[in-house]
């Protein structure tokens, strides 16, 4: 657990970049509602979800298809903030997730909506206790100007068995293709059950990544992405299909910051 003197800062004054409670509806000009779509093809890839007051339910359901034959069984219904993809046929696009012979299948267009290189994200959600499901966020380097540039800040990852009277997520760094990056993914305990609403935050300035949950932080690693990052939020269901369906996990809201300056960046609160 961490220390009562581990609080994160307060959220920038300004209005954030991104502000997301779904009230309107899911915006195309902010939401993308398909898993990284450029690695299969779009019925595979698309969201399933459904709108509920004051929120955003991510549903997996009876009839929904593996995401990729080849990862089978996974299904997953996401939102991300971006993407990108060379030709069908090439090896480029973000996140390439495997070595052996990944290809673009749909080519997808450039679309940044929101992807900083530096800055704040703070994600309330719920997670899903269904059999089999993991309900994740991730901030993911875009790839666009680089194929090194693929770290990833998780930050966290809950499994469905992690939930009770306290929970267990993963949280921390991946450096995946970026060789400037160390991987660095700690298990965390958060003292509450996750399927209550409760808010989890990344901050990151290109020297360090702090994420806290609850306003506290739960992990420090002192390095951090310097390029564009785009969030993804996701509910996955791991294995073969199990249990009874929808299975289910709601986002509550989402807020974000594009740092546009040192003094705006250096939010990083200081160890206690």
């Amino acid at each position: 657990m961490v220390s009562p003197l581990d609080e994160l800062p307060p959220p920038p004054a300004r209005r954030p970049d991104l502000d997301e409670d779904f009230s309107g509806g899911l915006s195309e000009q902010r939401w993308i509602p398909h898993y990284l779509p450029h690695w299969t093809t779009p019925e595979r890839s698309e969201a399933r979800y459904r709108l509920v007051p004051g929120a955003l339910e991510l549903r997996i359901e009876a009839d929904q298809l593996d995401w990729r034959p080849e990862d089978a069984p996974l299904r997953v219904s996401n939102l991300q903030t971006g993407t990108y993809s060379g030709p069908v046929g090439s090896a480029r696009g973000t996140h390439r997730h495997r070595e052996d012979g990944l290809l673009v299948r749909t080519e997808t267009p450039q679309r940044l909506l929101f992807a900083p290189a530096r800055g704040r994200v703070d994600v309330t959600v719920a997670a899903s206790r269904d059999d089999g499901c993991m309900l994740a966020a991730w901030l993911i380097g875009t790839e666009h100007l680089a194929d090194e540039d693929s770290g990833e800040i998780c930050i966290f990852e809950i499994d469905a068995d992690a939930i009770g009277a306290t929970t267990v997520a993963r949280s921390g760094l991946k450096a995946h293709h970026d060789p400037r990056l160390s991987s660095d993914m700690a298990e965390v305990t958060v003292p509450f059950d996750a399927t209550r609403a409760h808010t989890w935050t990344a901050i990151w300035d290109g020297r360090e990544t702090v994420i806290g949950c609850e306003g506290l932080v739960v992990r420090r690693v002192p390095h951090a992405p310097t390029y564009p990052l785009f969030l993804m939020i996701d509910l996955f269901e791991v294995g073969p299909p199990s249990g009874s369906h929808p299975k289910t996990a709601t986002v509550h809201r989402v807020r974000g910051w594009t740092s546009e300056s040192e003094t705006d960046a250096d939010q990083l609160p200081e160890p206690a």
